[in-house]
């Protein structure tokens, strides 16, 4: 996290939000999201 910028990375899947506050208050939906569908797409690479 960037508390100045007010971002969000998860390095380990290249995703980035734009919206610190809104995730520190529990708005987690879209990260969530994202971590699935990176763990579904590595799921695929190795079947």
């Amino acid at each position: 996290y960037n508390f100045p910028q007010g971002r969000i990375t998860d390095h380990r899947i290249g995703f980035t939000l734009y919206n610190l506050d809104a995730v520190l208050n529990g708005e987690i939906q879209e990260l969530i999201e994202a971590l699935q569908f990176a763990e579904n797409a590595e799921k695929l690479t190795r079947s």
